[in-house]
């Protein structure tokens, strides 16, 4: 299968590029109608409506995408992601029209509501498709490009406002409504030469066209070591689920089976509720007006003012853009949320003084605390709940969970959006405050509950849930290991005979199970202790070391403190007879040779110095021989 944009790096810039220009969309919807609110032309069409009949236009966008969303949930799976998107780019088509050719106000909200159908359905599958179709090390900033690019369709949209009010009359807000077609064509056209989501394909049975996409957005063979490893992966994360026996249903992803799906669903739920609960959409849909009733500005200087601080919210989200796979997605969003808990605080504190002596000084120099507050959740709380989402997710679970997950930001966007404009005008100063109990909340629900994700692939977060320990606990002991793996910092902290073995093993199979190093801890524990966690760090996943100890019966032998016991029938269920072709694939023969001679080994004997002998002569016996002796060490 080749594809218009071509193989490797072109076609993953290709999916990168749709996805970002999917999100300026986003972003511009959410941005076009603050600037549009205070035009004189709009207010004249629709009867210059109250605060109430305001909240309702602005906030039926977002209960729109919350029925989105809900859509998505529904038809998603079905669809796929492509079909999914092309589905919801012609709902915003559609929504789009309707708002530009309004007259009255059910007329505009109709068309709000169409196009956040169109949103809802974009938003819960876009952040999934970049994920599944690019490489884990990349992950977390490329999903955090397209929060960046949010910002930049926020900005644009704003500042095309602005220029637009010098012109009056019905263009002034008819032709930004308008624009957001062009977004949505420039995406349906670019689908067109994008593939399906590889694990898509994989869990609906088309394996063969499955793999192929997977060389072609990496550049690779089928037989390459890289696709040979992602294969098994997906392979395995469908056994793990196949292993349930059941098939899951709508209900189902909300209940806590062996995968914890339930509990994960909640954590994706949970992401999105600090996203918007944190009180941005106070600040991006009403900034101009917050500044005219709170500040007391006036209109036009609102509009300036609001615009500059719209750009903080872009600038803020370059940082993860470039660097979040190294900032980690905890920590990012701990400080992220208590930076803006002092922000909300501080314009609190400097609104209260309006009415005394001084007081306009200080609500002056609340607008700093404004930027600020933009700044920080551009870099901390944007970004990470849109790329968390979808990698906390189950495979099985991944399209339905993705969308309960975003519902939960239009459920809360819907929310904050339709009391701001009351809540604002009658409690003045005190209304912060809500944000700044939120915010601080927020902080230690983030450090007991979320587990570090970066850098892991999407079918490794599930060995935080399923192996009976803490996720947050199990992740970072996963975490420590990968960092140990780490040649040149594990190499500085073992002997030179050691460093020898080690890379000569390495070497045989870099990226494969290393079965070999894996026995060789367990033949002389003592001996490699310090390099356990290197080879726990080479294996393809950690699930495979379970099988193994298990097969040998060391259920409470452990890796970098990560316990591997109660996992017998996960063993039988991933190495029976009928999975025979799976083993193949996960072990290579000299992995073959270590595992079946320790098998054969008397008890007396297996932590002898013979082990050496032992697997050249267990070599020499042949592939064929090796693969019944490994069947008879996990009988």
């Amino acid at each position: 299968m080749l594809f218009t944009l071509g193989r490797g790096k072109s076609l993953q810039v290709g999916v990168t590029i749709c996805c970002l220009i999917a999100f300026v969309l986003f972003g511009y919807d959410q941005g076009v109608f603050g600037g549009i609110l205070q035009m004189e032309d709009w207010l004249d069409q629709f009867d210059h409506p109250s605060d109430s009949e305001t909240g309702i236009i602005v906030s039926c966008y977002n209960l729109g995408c919350l029925t989105g969303c809900v859509l998505n949930f529904i038809f998603g799976e079905k669809l796929g992601r492509r079909k999914t998107i092309w589905t919801a780019m012609g709902l915003v088509i559609i929504g789009a029209t309707l708002q530009a050719t309004a007259f009255t106000v059910p007329h505009l909200v109709i068309g709000r509501l169409v196009t956040g159908f169109g949103t809802g359905m974009k938003t819960s599958t876009v952040p999934m498709y970049q994920s599944e179709l690019c490489d884990r090390k990349y992950r977390g900033r490329l999903v955090s490009a397209e929060t960046l690019f949010v910002g930049v369709g926020i900005v644009f949209a704003y500042w095309f406002d602005f220029g637009m009010s010098y012109v009056g009359g019905p263009i002034a807000w008819r032709l930004p409504l308008a624009f957001q077609i062009i977004f949505a064509l420039v995406v349906v056209v670019l689908v067109f030469a994008l593939p399906e989501s590889p694990r898509w394909l994989f869990k609906h049975g088309r394996e063969q066209e499955a793999v192929q996409v997977l060389c072609d957005v990496f550049g690779k063979e089928p037989t390459d070591e890289y696709i040979r490893a992602e294969v098994h992966a997906i392979h395995h994360a469908i056994e793990l689920e196949a292993a349930e026996k059941k098939s899951y249903s709508c209900i189902s992803i909300f209940k806590n089976d062996r995968l914890r799906t339930g509990h994960r669903v909640l954590l994706a739920w949970g992401a999105q509720f600090m996203n918007q609960l944190g009180g941005i959409n106070l600040v991006v849909y009403y900034i101009p007006s917050v500044l005219v009733q709170n500040v007391g500005m006036t209109p036009h200087l609102a509009q300036i003012i609001g615009g500059c601080v719209q750009m903080m919210f872009m600038f803020g989200s370059i940082l993860p853009a470039l660097a979040l796979d190294r900032m980690g997605r905890r920590k990012t969003m701990m400080w992220g949320s208590a930076g803006l808990g002092v922000c909300m605080l501080m314009i609190s504190i400097l609104l209260s003084r309006v009415g005394f002596t001084g007081g306009q000084a200080c609500a002056s120099a609340s607008v700093a605390f404004f930027f600020l507050y933009n700044l920080i959740f551009g870099t901390g709380m944007n970004c990470v709940p849109w790329v968390v989402v979808p990698e906390i997710l189950p495979l099985h679970a991944r399209t339905r969970g993705t969308a309960v997950g975003i519902s939960s930001n239009w459920l809360w966007n819907f929310f904050v959006v339709m009391i701001t404009p009351v809540i604002i005008n009658r409690l003045q100063w005190k209304a912060y405050l809500i944000f700044v109990i939120t915010n601080f909340l927020f902080v230690p629900i983030i450090y007991f509950f979320y587990p570090e994700t970066s850098n892991f692939r999407l079918e490794d977060i599930d060995e935080f849930f399923t192996s009976g320990g803490n996720p947050v606990k199990v992740a970072k002991e996963m975490s420590k290991a990968m960092r140990a793996g780490n040649d040149a910092e594990k190499l500085s902290s073992v002997s030179e005979k050691e460093k020898v073995e080690i890379e000569h093993s390495y070497s045989i199979s870099r990226r494969a199970f290393n079965g070999e190093a894996l026995v060789a801890v367990l033949i002389n524990p003592e001996k490699y202790h310090n390099s356990a966690a290197y080879f726990a760090s080479h294996t393809v996943s950690t699930n495979q070391l379970i099988t193994v100890i298990e097969g040998i019966g060391l259920k409470e032998w452990k890796i970098v403190d990560v316990p591997f016991d109660g996992f017998a029938e996960k063993a039988r269920a991933l190495w029976r007879e009928d999975t025979e072709e799976g083993v193949d694939d996960r072990l290579n023969s000299r992995a073959y040779a270590a595992l079946s001679t320790v098998a054969l080994l008397d008890e007396g004997n297996r932590y002898g110095s013979n082990f050496e002998n032992e697997v050249e002569s267990g070599w020499d016996e042949g592939e064929d021989t090796l693969k019944e002796n490994f069947k008879r060490l996990l009988e």
